[in-house]
């Protein structure tokens, strides 16, 4: 080996000092601001407390962040931190990840049900509601008349849906 070889392998401690791996750090903080970011931002807003869609985002870009920043750990030790730390905040994060899943979907079932609400196969009540033509239509209109354009045919069927929330 050559001299220079030898003075780049002897370096001074702060010239073989390790970098920060900031992607594994960045990761695991955009995991953990998921969970209150939901709760405390995103819940005000009927579009993103239905469906949080905003909070698995972060936890999608969190968990690329965190991937990338233990490859590079793993793939580089001598340049870049985080081969112990890394699995251990990714691990943390996957499950802050599955306990927001868990208690979104367990809120989700704690809704209260519609006790005067039709159920399936039950006789919708009465009602009126304009057609694309602006024009009055009952749903017993619906029920008894055949569909337009065919003659001496069966009365047409009415399919409700319900949407349960904010409009």
């Amino acid at each position: 080996m050559g001299g220079e070889a030898m003075a780049e392998q002897e370096g001074t401690p702060a010239e073989r000092k390790r970098k920060w791996n900031w992607r594994i750090w960045s990761g695991f903080l955009l995991a953990v601001a998921a969970v209150p970011g939901y709760f405390l931002f995103f819940a005000k807003f009927p579009i993103t407390r239905n469906v949080p869609w905003t909070s698995w985002l972060m936890f999608a870009g969190a968990g690329w962040l965190l991937w990338t920043g233990v490859r590079r750990a793993f793939a580089s030790p001598e340049l870049f931190r985080g081969r112990i730390a890394g699995p251990i905040l990714a691990v943390l994060s996957l499950g802050a990840a599955g306990l927001f899943g868990y208690a979104t979907l367990y809120a989700s079932r704690q809704l209260p049900v519609a006790a005067a609400a039709p159920r399936v196969g039950d006789r919708a009540p009465e009602f009126m509601l304009a057609d694309t033509t602006g024009k009055m239509v009952a749903l017993s209109t619906l029920l008894s008349e055949p569909m337009p354009g065919r003659e001496g045919g069966k009365p047409r069927g009415v399919l409700l849906v319900f949407y349960r929330g904010y409009w």
